[in-house]
């Protein structure tokens, strides 16, 4: 399926690589993918509760004259913390030696102090303490995010990513519904919403902490300390395919960033939906929309990883994945009626399942060195959180000042398509 060079390692030729550092070639159980994704499942809780319900009626609270613009500083400040953290503490994930291999340690970290964070977060009532809030919740889940991204290429082979891609990815979107039901339907205050998540966050977490195989990195194989900022430049010249599947990633995850960032001022201030359902609110709006999308998600992102995997066709899945993404933003660029964001909830589901199993397996497949392998997904993370930086730089202007949401979405569309098109300058995987 790749015809990429096998990842370099620092081990002597003439010996085989410790088991930390081997390419997989037993399939992994059922068990083990039931903890990677319920641990998944607690981190993007703890993502995506706050950025869907809590954060904006928070900001709204605190500042509710300039909601747009202190939701975009704080999403977009957030995700440059972990922007920046991801891959660095990918790097030292790669150089962790002890019995509880490389992995572990981080990832009980990072849910440890996310936890605490959100508890905090909740009971700020300040700008800068929301904020300075979110920065350090986005920095801890980094450890989370980091170590449980380089799970799949450290222990799942090749012909077994997109399905095992596709399985965690579900927590991706699952996670979007259970944080938005939890603090719309269970709590429904913002501060005991943040604490609830919080302490979810952490649960779901620990059997994979503290139950899963990790083996131990040997001391003599650990990267150069040396290197460690170094390490953190890959090379678009020396490792192009690399390359290509960041600027892919990013593209297409720019368009989806910048598609659900207002959705649910988009929702209140102009599809109307509060008038239009008198006694319901555009947090209701919102689940019903984020529900359909969900399901959507859940029924394809399987099934495309496994067919990916039979077919051994990567990229024109992916390249098919960002065409989908883009017309459900076309559509509500021409049509902003409620009827229309249903429909469209539904085919962006279906292209982010689509794309959400086959791009995590393609980029395990063309990661530059066996012993980077969180440090060079932390990079590649970039592409994903990044978008969460430049939307809400390019979303806000065009929202207040270029034409208002028509434009906002055509752009969306637009910006997908690219990414989808990216692909093709893949080499080394069909």
């Amino acid at each position: 399926m790749s015809t990429s060079p096998a990842p370099r390692s620092p081990h002597p030729a003439d010996e085989p690589p410790p088991a930390a550092l081997a390419e997989p070639t037993r399939p992994v159980r059922a068990l083990w993918v039931a903890g990677v994704s319920l641990a998944n499942l607690g981190m993007w809780m703890a993502f995506f509760g706050p950025l869907q319900v809590l954060l904006p009626e928070q900001i709204g609270h605190v500042a509710p004259d300039g909601k747009e613009t202190v939701l975009a500083w704080v999403t977009g400040v957030g995700a440059a913390m972990a922007m920046i953290a991801t891959p660095l503490i990918g790097a030292l994930s790669d150089r962790t030696t002890g019995p509880l291999g490389r992995r572990r340690p981080w990832v009980l970290v990072g849910a440890v102090l996310g936890a605490a964070g959100l508890i905090v977060l909740g009971r700020q009532e300040s700008v800068t303490g929301i904020l300075l809030g979110w920065s350090f919740v986005q920095t801890a889940l980094s450890c989370l995010n980091a170590t449980l991204l380089a799970a799949v290429p450290d222990h799942v082979p090749r012909s077994q990513r997109g399905a095992v891609s596709g399985w965690v990815g579900v927590p991706q979107s699952a996670g979007v519904v259970a944080a938005v039901v939890l603090v719309t339907v269970v709590v429904t205050e913002i501060a005991p919403g943040y604490t609830l998540i919080g302490l979810l966050t952490l649960a779901c977490a620990l059997p994979f902490a503290l139950f899963s195989p990790d083996p131990p990195l040997p001391r003599s194989a650990r990267p150069a300390w040396g290197a460690l900022l170094r390490d953190l430049w890959v090379s678009p010249r020396r490792h192009p395919d690399f390359a290509w599947a960041f600027l892919t990633r990013f593209l297409i995850g720019t368009g989806n960033a910048m598609f659900i960032l207002y959705l649910l001022y988009f929702l209140r201030d102009a599809v109307g939906y509060e008038e239009r359902f008198p006694g319901s609110s555009a947090a209701d709006g919102l689940l019903t929309l984020i529900l359909v999308y969900t399901a959507a998600v859940v029924a394809t992102t399987v099934v495309a990883g496994i067919v990916s995997d039979r077919l051994g066709r990567r990229r024109v899945m992916v390249c098919l994945a960002g065409i989908v993404m883009g017309v459900p933003a076309f559509m509500v660029a021409a049509s902003p009626e409620w009827t229309t964001l249903l429909a469209g909830a539904v085919v962006l589901g279906v292209g982010f399942g689509i794309f959400l199993s086959v791009d995590n397996a393609l980029v395990t497949e063309v990661l530059p060195t066996a012993s980077g392998r969180a440090k060079d997904l932390g990079i590649v993370n970039i592409a994903g959180v990044g978008p969460q930086v430049i939307a809400p730089a390019l979303a806000g202007p065009i929202v207040v000042h270029l034409g208002g949401y028509p434009v906002l979405y055509a752009v969306c569309g637009l910006v997908s398509l690219l990414g989808a098109a990216a692909v093709w300058r893949i080499e080394g995987v069909t």
